[in-house]
C-alpha cells in the first residue's frame, strides 16, 4: 500500500494543479501574483520530497547547489520573463491583431483540454528547439552548461546560460485565443513535472504516467556522461513527443555531467558560448610570442 500511494504522488499534484485553477476562485487565479505563488508552493514542495525521499546520496543538495539553483529560479521569474515577453510574445500579439487571426474556438473547450492543448504545443517547440541543441553546435554552446550539472535536483531545469532559457521559453501560445487560466495551469504543470524530472527524489510513477510524462529516470538518461547518450529523451515535460518521434530511450543514469563531470561556476556557464573564441584569441597572443624567441 505504502508503495501505491508513493507512485501516486506525481499524478496527484497534476490533478491537485488542475482542480486549483479550475475551481479556485476568481479573485485567486485573475490575480497577478497567482501563478508566482502556485510556482514557489510547487517547488517548494518538491524540494521538500528530496530531503524525505532521497533518489541517490551523491545528488545530496549542498549550499551551493541550493543558492546556485535559487539564483537562476529568480533569473527565470524577472531577467528571462521580461525579455519573453518584450521580444517574443509581445511581436506575435502585435502580429496576430495585425493579421486578424482569432481562434476563439479554444475558449469553448473544456478547461482539461485547453491546458492539454498549451501543454502540448509548448512541448513540442521545446522538444525541437532542444533537439537542435544536441544536434547543432552553436546551440549545443549555448546548451551545454545545463550539462555539465553534476548532480540532478528540482531546480536545475532554471539552470543554464542565459541564451538557452530564453530560446527555450518561446513559444506560440501568444498567437491563440487562450484562456489565461489555462495558460497559467499549463505553465504550472510544466514546472511541477519538469521538477519532478530532475528531483532526487524516489518516487516511481506509474506507468501510464511514465508513458506520457518524463521522469527522472527519462532525463537522468538524458544527462549522463558520454555525450552520445544524451541525444535522447529531449522532452521536457511529455516523454511521448519522444516516443512519436523515436528520440525516446528506456533506462536511468546515477552519474551526470559533461567534459570529465566538471562542475561549472554561474561566471563559467555564463561565457562557455563564447569558450572557442576566447581560446582563439588567446592561441594567437600566445603565436606572436613563440615566434619571437
Amino acid at each position: 500500500m505504502k508503495a501505491i500511494l508513493s507512485s501516486l504522488v506525481q499524478p496527484a499534484f497534476i490533478a491537485v494543479i488542475i482542480a486549483f485553477w479550475w475551481l479556485a476562485p476568481p479573485a485567486w487565479v485573475n490575480n497577478p501574483n497567482a501563478i508566482l505563488f502556485a510556482v514557489i508552493a510547487t517547488t517548494a514542495l518538491i524540494q521538500a520530497l528530496e530531503w524525505v525521499k532521497e533518489r541517490h546520496i551523491g545528488w545530496r543538495m549542498t549550499r551551493q547547489e541550493f543558492f546556485t539553483d535559487v539564483f537562476y529560479v529568480v533569473l527565470g521569474f524577472t531577467a528571462i520573463d521580461f525579455l519573453t515577453s518584450h521580444l517574443a510574445e509581445d511581436p506575435l500579439k502585435a502580429f496576430k491583431v495585425a493579421l486578424g487571426l482569432g481562434t476563439p474556438w479554444i475558449a469553448h473547450l473544456p478547461f482539461v483540454a485547453q491546458v492539454a492543448l498549451v501543454i502540448f504545443l509548448v512541448e513540442f517547440g521545446q522538444y525541437w528547439m532542444h533537439r537542435g541543441m544536441h544536434n547543432f553546435t552553436p546551440l549545443w554552446l549555448v546548451h551545454a552548461p545545463h550539462h555539465h550539472i553534476t548532480q540532478l535536483n528540482t531546480m536545475k531545469g532554471a539552470v543554464g546560460n542565459p541564451i538557452e532559457l530564453f530560446l527555450i521559453s518561446l513559444s506560440v501560445i501568444a498567437l491563440l485565443d487562450v484562456p489565461l487560466t489555462a495558460v497559467l495551469c499549463a505553465a504550472n504543470i510544466g514546472v511541477a513535472v519538469s521538477s519532478f524530472a530532475h528531483a532526487n527524489v524516489r518516487l516511481d510513477p506509474p506507468r501510464w504516467y511514465a508513458f506520457v510524462f518524463t521522469t527522472i529516470r527519462h532525463h537522468s538518461l538524458h544527462h549522463s556522461v558520454p555525450y552520445e547518450d544524451t541525444r535522447c529523451n529531449y522532452a521536457n515535460s511529455l516523454i511521448v513527443i519522444d516516443r512519436m518521434f523515436g528520440t525516446f530511450r528506456n533506462g536511468e543514469a546515477e552519474v551526470v555531467g559533461q567534459d570529465e563531470r566538471k562542475r561549472l561556476s554561474i561566471r563559467e556557464q555564463w561565457l562557455f558560448p563564447a569558450m572557442p573564441v576566447i581560446a582563439m584569441v588567446k592561441a594567437r597572443r600566445v603565436q606572436p610570442a613563440a615566434g619571437s624567441v
